[in-house]
Order: structure tokens, then sequence, then C-alpha cells
């Protein structure tokens, strides 16, 4: 088998087992086994960690952001390890693709028809593995915002734009080209998620965490 045949099998292979991983739909499983509840049904009709808390469901909510964090950096640690098993990938290359191939399947699982949701919890999980010091600065924002503002969106959407400013000054493979792309990309995905979150921001009808819901929030 020519030697580029075995690489692209190779990283297909890679990139199949980082979207399955990301594609695990936590928060849906966890609030049908211990709620039996469809958390698609519920607030905004998103799966991740945040609509779980909405949901009333607190604990539930922390499992789900822990989870959906995990299985980003299970990805990203799992494929570097197996990207020298048979024909080999430069492991940094394969933590690169998995880490984007992890997300994707949060956003997009196959189990549930492509709609997932919106990515921050596994984002934060692949950068772990990827930029831990960036990451961690990004997570300092977000906090800092959402305790002053107390939107998720906000402190998500900055929180994003942060991470790829902080990890080319902090994490010396983020000036790889590979690397820095994914770096960039993954936190564009994210973005362009809260897209309609976005949208209510700048109307002031975005839900504020904690606040008495409404009709227009909830849409």
């Amino acid at each position: 088998m020519p030697v580029h045949l075995d690489y692209w099998l190779h990283s297909l292979r890679l990139i199949a087992i980082a979207y399955l991983l990301g594609s695990i739909p936590t928060g849906y499983l966890l609030i049908r086994i211990f709620r039996k509840q469809d958390i698609r049904t519920l607030g905004s009709g998103n799966i991740g960690a945040t609509n779980v808390l909405r949901s009333g469901a607190r604990v539930l909510g922390a499992v789900t952001f822990l989870l959906d964090a995990a299985k980003g950096a299970l990805a990203v640690w799992l494929c570097a390890r197996l990207a020298t098993v048979g024909f080999p990938i430069a492991p940094l290359h394969a933590e690169a693709l998995a880490a984007f191939c992890a997300v994707l399947g949060h956003m997009f699982p196959i189990w549930l028809d492509l709609h997932g949701g919106k990515g921050v919890a596994t984002a934060f999980g692949v950068f772990v593995v990827l930029a831990p010091k960036a990451a961690l600065v990004a997570l300092a924002v977000f906090i800092m915002l959402f305790l002053a503002f107390r939107f998720v969106s906000l402190a998500s959407v900055v929180g994003a734009l942060c991470f790829p400013i902080a990890a080319w000054f902090t994490t010396h493979t983020s000036h790889m080209p590979v690397v820095a792309g994914v770096e960039v990309l993954i936190p564009l995905f994210v973005i362009l998620k809260h897209r309609q979150n976005i949208q209510r921001l700048l109307k002031g009808t975005e839900y504020r965490f904690g606040a008495k819901k409404s009709t227009e929030t909830e849409s």
C-alpha cells in the first residue's frame, strides 16, 4: 500500500475516534437517564451544560460540563498516542486534528441529527491539553465576565476571543501553522454557534443567568 495512502487512512481513523468521542451527548444522556426528560424540549433546547443548569438540574449541569471537557481532553490525549501506532503521524499534528474533530463532534453529533451543543466545555477540554496556560486564561476571563454580568454567552464569546491571543503568548507550539490554525478555528466555531445569543445581547433580550425566564429569551 502506498505510503501516502497509509498516512491518510491513519488520519481518518484518528478523525473518526476524536469525532465519536466528542459526539457523546452527555447533557442529553444525563437528563434522559436521571430525569426521564429530553433536554432539547427544555429552556433553550441546547444539550450543553448551561441549559442543563437552567433546567434546574444543578448537579447534572456541573457533571455535564466536566464530562464534556473530559471527552475533549481524552480525544486529544488518546489520538496523540495512537498517532505513532502503525504509520506514524506527528503527535502534535494528531492533537490538533483531534481537537478540531472532537469539538465538531460535540457541535454536530451524528446521534442527534447533527444538533449539538455550542462547544464551550469541549473546547476548554481540548485546549487544556493543547495549550493549558491559555486555557486557564480563557477560563479566568469567562469567570470574571460571568460574575460581573451573569451572561454565559457573553463570557463564552469573550473567552473564546481571548484564547488564541493567550495561546500565542504562552505556548511555543501555538506558533506552528497547524496548531495556530486549530486554535483560531475552534474559537471561531464557538462564536458562530453563539450568533443568536450575540443578536439577543445586542437587543437586550439575552437570558441573564439567575433571572426569571421569559418567552422571548427562550425562543
